[in-house]
C-alpha cells in the first residue's frame, strides 16, 4: 500500500523525479519503468500520474531535472575557462553526455506526441542551455556579425552533438577517429571562422 499521506504534494514531486532520474541513469529510456519509480519509493503508478498528470508529464520533469544539471555543469565550465570559452563548452558538452549517458540519450530519446508543444517550464529550460551557447558564439564573432548567432549556434549544437553521439556509440572508433572530442573543436573553429568573415 503507498503511503498516501506521508509527503506533501511539492516533496513527492521531488521524490518522484529524483528516484526517476535515478533509475533513468542506470537503466536507459528504453528499460526506463514508471513502475519501477513507484516501487522504489513507495507509492502507486497512480500517484505518479496524479502528481504530473501523465507518463509524458513524469518524463518531461525528468528530463528537466537533467537539463538543470546540464545547465548548471555548463555554467561553471564557462566560469572558469581562462580562455577558449567555445572550446570550453564543447568539452562540457562531452563530458556530461559521457558522465551522463542515459540520462543525457533520454533527452533525445523521448518525443512527445507530434503537434503537442513543449510545456513553457520545459522549453525555458532548453532555451537557457541554448542561450549560454548564442552569447558564446556571439562572443567569437565581430560585432557586425554576431546577428548571425542564434542560427550559427543551432548549427554549431547539431555539429557537436553528432561528434558526441557518434563518440559515445562506437560510430566514430568505426570509421579511425581517434580524437572525435578535437574533431568537433576544429568544426566549431572553422564555422565561426567563416561566420566572422
Amino acid at each position: 500500500m503507498g503511503r498516501r499521506s506521508d509527503h506533501t504534494r511539492e516533496e513527492l514531486a521531488e521524490l518522484i523525479v529524483a528516484a526517476g532520474h535515478a533509475h533513468l541513469a542506470e537503466a536507459g529510456f528504453a528499460r526506463f519503468s514508471a513502475r519501477e519509480v513507484a516501487k522504489r519509493i513507495g507509492y502507486s503508478i497512480g500517484t505518479l500520474y496524479n502528481v504530473f498528470g501523465s507518463y509524458d508529464g513524469l518524463m518531461l520533469a525528468i528530463n528537466g531535472r537533467t537539463l538543470d544539471l546540464w545547465h548548471t555543469e555548463l555554467a561553471a565550465r564557462l566560469d572558469e575557462a581562462p580562455g577558449d570559452r567555445l572550446t570550453a563548452a564543447i568539452g562540457a558538452y562531452f563530458d556530461f553526455a559521457l558522465a551522463n549517458r542515459h540520462a543525457w540519450t533520454a533527452l533525445y530519446d523521448f518525443r512527445l506526441p507530434e503537434g503537442t508543444p513543449l510545456p513553457p517550464f520545459y522549453a525555458e529550460k532548453v532555451a537557457a542551455i541554448t542561450g549560454l551557447v548564442v552569447a558564446e558564439v556571439a562572443a567569437a564573432l565581430p560585432p557586425a556579425r554576431r546577428a548571425r548567432a542564434p542560427d550559427l549556434a543551432r548549427s554549431l549544437l547539431a555539429t557537436v552533438h553528432g561528434h558526441c553521439f557518434f563518440a559515445l556509440n562506437g560510430t566514430f572508433a568505426l570509421l579511425g577517429e581517434s580524437d572525435p572530442l578535437a574533431a568537433a573543436q576544429a568544426r566549431v573553429r572553422e564555422a565561426v571562422a567563416a561566420a566572422a568573415q
